[in-house]
């Protein structure tokens, strides 16, 4: 059952900000809550007629037209939390993985058990963190350009460097999550390219059955790969804000010809993440927004001002106040229409977070 949530005027502290009451943050997945990885709930922006609907996942097909052409984010999650002990003090800390740099290099959140910063605790300069017998890495001193994260240099890398990865890795635990879970449960069902440090979490409840019925409708599918970064950078009280980090992805030959295809015969591209929304936008050349085929790193950031090329609509979770993704929407929707289905989302019950439920925008 739904908890209503009643709002009041704190809720809503200003046009482009609200609090998130707790009761509206999803803690677990619903299959701990004793459902499917679908059944969650869906609210759909209705660009067109100005209207906002409120209706459960299972039924997007019937919201989709044939011909549409829905983009995937294909990266799988990887486990990019690793606890370790600093060699010459024996402290325990946790590293965060944030964004991969070149083989063996990486930048990386170091917290204590308490989720404080590192640098909280008087240490400076360049240490070593032991992760057991096999792995090991040297953390420098701090980027100055990037407050918060620490270079690392991994003594091991590529297979070698994967495989350690998963023996002694888990899936970042954020505070707000009731329980740990298993890697599996930070995945979606058609991720194949192992890359991502937090989970593309919008695809979480497609299932084979839902895609199957997707093509028996008409809905063409593509595939791009973003592998997603850090995202969240400690707790309230670390006072750290989230830079804007480089995330790497590819949009291959056939994916752009097919999305170009739609586009000149007037069908829908309609992405399934915020990632897949910065792949194709990072990929579009030209007055017209052809995409080509790309790979590389890009720091695009969607902002209000962004003139989309590509993508016309997007299916995408429940974003917290004064984030980057809820400023990505206000490319398709106004702030007031945003935050007006927010409020009305949080009138209904609606779950935020990577568990939590779904928004169509259209």
């Amino acid at each position: 059952m739904s908890i209503r949530v009643a709002i009041s005027p704190e809720m809503i502290s200003s046009s482009s900000a609200f609090a998130l009451p707790d009761e509206s943050i999803a803690r677990e997945p619903p299959e701990i809550r004793g459902r499917s990885r679908s059944d969650v709930r869906m609210m759909v922006i209705d660009r067109q007629k100005s209207k906002i609907h409120h209706s459960c996942f299972s039924r997007l097909p019937e919201f989709l037209q044939s011909g549409d052409m829905l983009i995937f984010n294909s990266s799988r999650t990887i486990p990019s939390s690793l606890w370790g002990w600093i060699r010459d003090s024996q402290k325990l800390v946790e590293v965060r993985l944030a964004e991969h740099l070149s083989e063996g290099h990486w930048l990386a959140l170091i917290l204590s058990p308490e989720g404080k910063p590192l640098s909280r605790l008087g240490i400076k300069g360049s240490f070593v963190i032991d992760f057991g017998s096999e792995l090991s890495c040297v953390a420098y001193s701090k980027d100055k350009s990037i407050p918060g994260l620490w270079k690392i240099d991994f003594h091991s890398f590529g297979s070698k460097f994967m495989e350690l990865l998963y023996k002694i890795g888990q899936p970042i635990h954020y505070e707000y999550a009731r329980c740990t879970l298993g890697l599996d449960f930070y995945q979606n069902v058609y991720a194949r390219v192992p890359g991502s440090l937090e989970m593309p979490s919008a695809g979480r409840p497609f299932t084979w059955e839902m895609l199957l019925e997707l093509k028996h409708r008409g809905v063409e599918t593509g595939f791009v790969v973003l592998h997603s970064g850090l995202s969240s950078f400690a707790s309230e009280e670390s006072g750290l804000k989230s830079p804007v980090l480089e995330e790497e992805y590819s949009v291959s030959s056939s994916v752009a010809k097919a999305v170009n295809r739609a586009k000149r015969e007037g069908r829908r591209v309609i992405a399934v993440g915020t990632t897949v929304v910065r792949a194709l936008e990072s990929s579009a050349k030209g007055s017209k927004g052809s995409v080509v085929p790309a790979r590389g790193y890009t720091r695009l950031q969607i902002t209000p001002k962004h003139r989309l090329a590509v993508v016309d609509g997007l299916v995408t979770g429940l974003h917290e106040p004064e984030t980057s993704h809820l400023q990505l929407l206000q490319a398709f929707v106004s702030q007031r229409r945003i935050i007006e289905a927010y409020r009305d989302a949080l009138s209904q019950g609606y779950l935020w977070h990577e568990f939590g439920d779904l928004n169509l925008i259209l």
